[in-house]
């Protein structure tokens, strides 16, 4: 009970301010030029804060060298769960600006506004170290690969004419990817955060979420409710996100384990739970950026989070036997 009621109450947070996001836009106070403006704001400014804030906040130079072999399951499940969104793409025939949305939504989680909050309630503290080790792979997948698959799914993008073949390096270091590099660079070289530049990146950090989520009310509200509804593409990813991608890392830790690499209970659970948990709320911005299927990209997110109330009870029943 605790754990769905855990679950209830992260979605219902979620739900309120996406609403709040559309009630806004549908009563005229958010102009045509807002939601771009949003994107931009996250993805350029708040997000790499975010990022290097989680970095320094939740790691230490010892806790990242040891997170040892637990990282190497993870990253094998995100590489399959490509392979396997890629193949499903092409045999599925997905149509263009949709598939990087498809691929990552697949792969992809929302590990820091949900599965943080809904580990440390079923794990706690303890395992927070466990979550890092997600936490990073997912960070990296996301901002290395992910955003490249969506931006190159530009439908608006003749992809028949001749290339220029200088470098797009916005393409190839997304400003997230550079926080989270930076990150990684300060902490191993062990300079400390100076208070004030710590709090302006926290404050800035905590717009990622709520921005996000608003944007996407704006988005539920310029598309309409009455287009909400489970087509083919987002029964599949939904699919993909809650019983591909958990059934792939269980599959992986098993057969660690028949070759002697055992990993600790409480880091198989979280390992899992993180995998199942609902799609980036920041798709639909990533989509638009590129041009891709935002009002796709806007229900997939949605439907994975309200029904990862639904997912979680199930999802703990079977790490019982994990």
């Amino acid at each position: 009970m605790t754990v769905f009621l855990t679950s209830v109450s992260s979605v219902l947070v979620i739900v309120l301010i996406m609403a709040l996001g559309y009630i806004l836009r549908k009563t005229g106070w958010f102009a045509d030029s807002f939601g771009g403006n949003i994107a931009s704001l996250i993805t350029k400014i708040a997000l790499p804060a975010s990022i290097f804030m989680g970095v320094m906040n939740n790691l230490t130079r010892s806790s990242l060298l040891g997170l040892g072999k637990g990282i190497i399951f993870p990253a094998i499940a995100v590489v399959i769960g490509y392979l396997i969104s890629w193949l499903a793409v092409k045999v599925l025939k997905i149509k263009p600006g949709r598939r990087g949305i498809f691929m990552n939504a697949v792969v992809n989680a929302n590990t820091i506004f949900i599965g943080m909050p809904l580990n440390n309630a079923l794990f706690g503290e303890k395992a927070m170290s466990y979550f890092l080790i997600y936490y990073i792979i997912n960070t990296v997948s996301t901002w290395a690969f992910g955003v490249y698959l969506i931006s190159n799914d530009d439908p608006t993008v003749d992809k028949s004419k001749k290339k220029d073949h200088k470098i797009n390096w916005k393409k190839i270091l997304p400003m997230p990817l550079v926080g989270f590099i930076v990150a990684i660079v300060w902490l191993l070289l062990g300079i400390p955060v100076p208070t004030f530049m710590g709090q302006t990146l926290s404050y800035v950090g905590a717009l990622v979420t709520p921005l996000s989520l608003i944007y996407i009310g704006i988005v539920l509200c310029d598309a309409g409710l009455n287009n909400f509804k489970f087509e083919r593409d987002s029964v599949l990813a939904l699919l993909g996100r809650f019983v591909l991608s958990p059934v792939v890392l269980i599959l992986l830790i098993k057969c660690g384990a028949s070759l002697g690499v055992d990993l600790p209970s409480l880091m198989r659970q979280t390992l899992v739970v993180q995998s199942a948990t609902p799609m980036l709320a920041v798709l639909p911005i990533l989509a638009k950026e590129a041009h891709g299927d935002v009002k796709y990209a806007t229900d997939v997110v949605v439907m994975s989070t309200v029904l990862f109330v639904v997912v979680v009870p199930i999802l703990m029943a079977v790490l019982q036997f994990i």
